[in-house]
C-alpha cells in the first residue's frame, strides 16, 4: 500500500522519519515541562500555606 514515489522516494522518506521525531521529541518536552512546572506549583502552594510563608521566586 505504499505510494510510488519515484526517484525521490529517500529524500521524502526521511523527511517524514525527521518530521515524527522532532514531534515525538517536541511532545517529551512538552510532557517534562508540565510535569517540572505542576510540582513548582505545588511546592509554592506548601510555602503559602506555612505559617507566615511567602512565595519567593
Amino acid at each position: 500500500m505504499m505510494p510510488d514515489l519515484g526517484k525521490y522516494a529517500v529524500e521524502v522518506l526521511s523527511s517524514y522519519a525527521v518530521s515524527l521525531l522532532l514531534l515525538l521529541a517536541l511532545l517529551l518536552m512538552t510532557l517534562a515541562r508540565g510535569r517540572r512546572v505542576r510540582q513548582q506549583m505545588q511546592e509554592m502552594e506548601q510555602k503559602m500555606q506555612s505559617p507566615g510563608g511567602t512565595p519567593r521566586g
